[in-house]
């Protein structure tokens, strides 16, 4: 097929363009890593930015990692990260299938109820009286289990199951299979990159906890890395002493924002050949 000269100038027009968002989403990462890789003085020279280092040393992350409060904090996400989204796919599973039978009783009620809680919340101060009565602050689970279940990834993964073949939980059926059996056998190996889609969701917001962490942790010990980031960055202009060796604030920033980054950049290309699969397939339909 010959191309125009319209179509050309068109394309030509959106490879442009796609070029500006790349660089304008690539630029701030550049920097960040640049500036965490660059000595200080190097930084302060060109004025507080830079964008290739012309020098390069490790040394804050040699400093961040030494020093005991950011491996830690480290560690205490990667629970929260394992366990939040092993429980929110559980949970998401089984309140998902069942939904998607039409044979289950009460299946409207139960939907306008959920649909419900997507709309209208209970509120920051009677969560937290939840949460506290439980006797879950100042815990990992408070962390994980107020935020276990996302209303709208059930109702997606809900629409993916009422799209599989009825038939085949039929045939199932008739061969004596129960419910948490067709799920498992069937349900479960068909939903995969629904799955893993939802799963990707789940593990990004559990790896950035935050809001609940500053809300329901007081004791630092139990912090996440976000929280100790956070701390980071809101540090004054003066150097932070690590480890018994002085890093300017600024280096340690940018460090620990790559840091805190890493994990899920390095998880991502795993999980993106299933990420447009999954939305499609699981997408509501009208």
């Amino acid at each position: 097929m010959v191309k125009g000269t319209n179509d050309r100038f068109f394309n030509s027009i959106v490879y442009v363009l796609l070029a500006i968002v790349a660089v304008s989403c690539l630029f701030p990462i550049l920097y960040v890593v640049s500036v965490s890789l660059t000595p200080y003085s190097e930084v302060i020279k060109n004025g507080g930015f830079q964008v290739i280092p012309q020098k390069l040393t490790f040394d804050a992350y040699r400093s961040l990692l030494i020093e005991r409060t950011l491996p830690k904090s480290m560690g205490v996400s990667v629970v929260i990260t394992v366990l939040g989204t092993a429980l929110s796919l559980l949970l998401t599973l089984l309140g998902a299938y069942p939904l998607s039978r039409k044979n289950l009783p009460g299946r409207t009620p139960i939907l306008l109820f959920i649909v419900f809680t997507m709309l209208f919340s209970g509120g920051l101060i009677p969560t937290y009286l939840v949460v506290k009565d439980l006797g879950l602050t100042n815990t990992i689970w408070a962390m994980i289990v107020p935020n276990a279940l996302a209303t709208f990834n059930m109702l997606i993964m809900k629409t993916f199951f009422e799209s599989l073949p009825e038939e085949l939980f039929e045939s199932a059926r008739i061969d004596g299979a129960r419910e948490f059996r067709i799920l498992w056998k069937i349900a479960i190996p068909l939903s995969i990159p629904s799955l893993m889609t939802i799963g990707l969701f789940y593990m990004v917001a559990q790896w950035n906890t935050f809001f609940s962490a500053i809300i329901y942790i007081t004791n630092r010990e139990l912090h996440p890395l976000q929280v100790v980031v956070r701390n980071m960055l809101t540090m004054s202009q003066s150097t932070e002493m690590v480890a018994e060796a002085i890093m300017p604030t600024m280096t340690l920033q940018m460090a620990a924002v790559v840091i805190a980054s890493l994990p899920i950049i390095l998880v991502y290309p795993f999980i993106q050949k299933h990420l447009t699969k999954g939305m499609m397939i699981g997408a509501i339909k009208g």
